[in-house]
């Protein structure tokens, strides 16, 4: 079966500010997402969840406990006007005290025109809540496709649910060799019940032998994460990867970022 290319029309090496620039602004920001266009990374990776009100928003826990320390919001059971209440920024420092988790649509209100997106689906159930209906439905309301957004999960069901929904986006399968996931999921086996087009592995994972053999037997590229380190970023290149996910994109030496 033939795969969707990951943004087809974009320069490779892709690349994309993990979380936006998080190495120097709050993670899943519009401060970092910002910083990430002002150093000219092309890219950013984000996670978005459904709200208990039907809103997509942007942060990566199940909850807002590490982020806004002294909360502990459950995101899928509080509503967007709940979330917005809450300081996500002056962790990282005083002057991010007003940043509050964005909407998605408030990011491609804002960047949209600018950068290119890998969006996480982050879901730990086999339930279909219905974010990934209401992701397929944003992007239509955008006209965002394939030349702008690529989207990825650990769930593999989740990532089914979406490429029913919106067919014409590549989808991509992350998995790591970690506890918390499930050991029949950390290798990329997801990506046959997802139907993925692309892998995303722990950069460690990434090696000359499985990116042959992914493209053998199925035509994948590769995507590996969190690369921050020059070294690593030069070894799965030079191997063959599609792009790389960095907290530092501007520091590892990549041509046209600062």
């Amino acid at each position: 079966m033939a795969r969707l290319l990951p943004l087809p029309e974009r320069d490779r090496p892709l690349v994309f500010a993990h979380r936006g620039v998080s190495s120097e602004a709050p993670e899943n920001t519009m401060a970092a997402f910002t910083l990430a266009k002002q150093k000219g990374v092309p890219g950013v990776e984000l996670d978005i969840h459904l709200s208990s009100d039907g809103k997509l928003v942007v942060i990566h826990d199940h909850n807002t406990g590490r982020v806004a320390p002294g909360t502990d919001l459950d995101i899928e059971a509080s509503t967007m006007a709940e979330l917005k209440a809450v300081d996500i920024g002056s962790w990282k420092g005083s002057r991010f005290k007003d940043e509050r988790p964005p909407l998605l649509a408030e990011l491609f209100e804002e960047l949209g025109g600018d950068l290119y997106f890998d969006v996480e689906i982050k879901s730990g159930e086999s339930a279909d809540r219905g974010l990934e209906a209401a992701f397929a439905r944003l992007l239509s309301d955008f006209g965002f496709g394939a030349e702008r957004i690529v989207v990825s999960s650990f769930n593999p069901l989740s990532i089914g649910r979406f490429k029913v929904a919106c067919p014409s986006v590549p989808t991509g399968i992350i998995y790591c060799i970690d506890d918390d996931v499930p050991w029949y999921l950390r290798h990329g086996e997801g990506r046959w019940l997802g139907h993925a087009d692309f892998l995303k592995p722990r950069s460690t994972q990434a090696t000359r032998a499985g990116l042959s053999w992914s493209r053998m037997t199925g035509g994948r590229r590769v995507i590996p994460w969190t690369v921050d380190d020059p070294v690593e970023a030069a070894r799965v290149l030079s191997i063959g990867c599609d792009g790389i996910i960095s907290n530092v994109p501007h520091r590892l030496g990549l041509p046209g970022l600062s």
